[in-house]
């Protein structure tokens, strides 16, 4: 399993990603889902993967060979479109090679991509690519893209991320987001991979892999879980039945009461409560005996 997160941003790129693959009793694999692609001064492409492990080697390993109908490679596409299309071409052609081989074993082909970097001429561009080789691309509305185990880290991004994001605050945000993650499952884990690209750029000059001695993301653990509980602790409980203008902290008012859906109980349970059957005594039964 894993967890990566991308955004785009009006001033750049971030990408973080975990590293775990597995996490049995005994057992837990490591691997690394971010490769960056740079040719310092004309682009950079950074690929992140999720899903089954032998597809996304396979497509990182033919990707950089792979060309399109006009000869073009990643390395010479003229856009960030282009480059995902022939990452699309790679994903559907390694699909064509295993994905009957794979379904025989029950084996689905899986894999989830986030492809995103600039290439001289144009802007920053971000895509999530899908097991088809179809892929959706990020706009002002959409300003960031996940992969893997994303629900627990979903909320903080919603609430704090806009395109206006600076790319520091924007990857506070990731790093909260990959801890709600690490905290609530198992299957993903460190060391993390987080890099951050600067419009224009063109080169990579803000990468860092974050293991457990990382002093910025052990002080993320213990400040959000302390602040989180603290703001939790400052919203006052909810006060029942109650009229609504006396506190604006009525959750059950009297003006409105709420009824649940009731489910009857059957005839002979509700029979039994009020009509108890009487219980014979032990001396009752033994005073029977002696009379017959």
């Amino acid at each position: 399993m894993t967890y990566c997160v991308a955004m785009r941003l009006n001033s750049g790129l971030v990408f973080l990603s975990d590293s775990r693959t597995n996490a049995g009793v005994d057992h837990i694999g490591t691997f690394r889902k971010m490769s960056v692609y740079e040719n310092a001064g004309d682009r950079v492409m950074v690929l992140m993967t999720a899903g089954n492990l032998s597809i996304s080697q396979s497509i990182r390993q033919l990707l950089s060979d792979r060309t399109n109908a006009e000869g073009h490679t990643i390395w010479t596409a003229k856009s960030m479109y282009e480059a995902a299309q022939i990452l699309g071409d790679t994903i559907r052609a390694v699909h064509d090679r295993d994905a009957e081989e794979l379904s025989k074993f029950g084996i689905d082909f899986n894999v989830s991509i986030i492809f995103g970097g600039q290439i001289k001429g144009e802007r920053c561009r971000l895509f999530q690519m899908y097991s088809a080789g179809n892929f959706i691309e990020s706009h002002d509305e959409n300003t960031y893209f996940q992969i893997g185990e994303a629900k627990y880290g979903k909320p903080i991004i919603d609430r704090v991320v806009t395109p206006k994001t600076s790319l520091d605050e924007a990857a506070k945000c990731a790093l909260i987001s990959m801890d709600s993650t690490l905290k609530s499952n198992i299957s993903v884990g460190l060391p993390l991979d987080l890099l951050l690209y600067a419009n224009d750029q063109l080169a990579v000059t803000r990468f860092v892999t974050i293991d457990e001695q990382n002093q910025y993301f052990q002080m993320i653990r213990r400040s959000w879980g302390a602040q989180l509980k603290r703001v939790f602790e400052a919203i006052d409980d909810p006060i029942w039945n109650a009229a609504p203008e006396t506190t604006l902290n009525v959750l059950s008012s009297v003006d409105e009461l709420s009824e649940p859906v009731r489910v009857p109980p059957p005839v002979e349970v509700t029979r039994s409560i009020l009509e108890p059957v009487p219980r014979q005594t032990l001396a009752e039964d033994g005073g029977k005996e002696q009379a017959t």
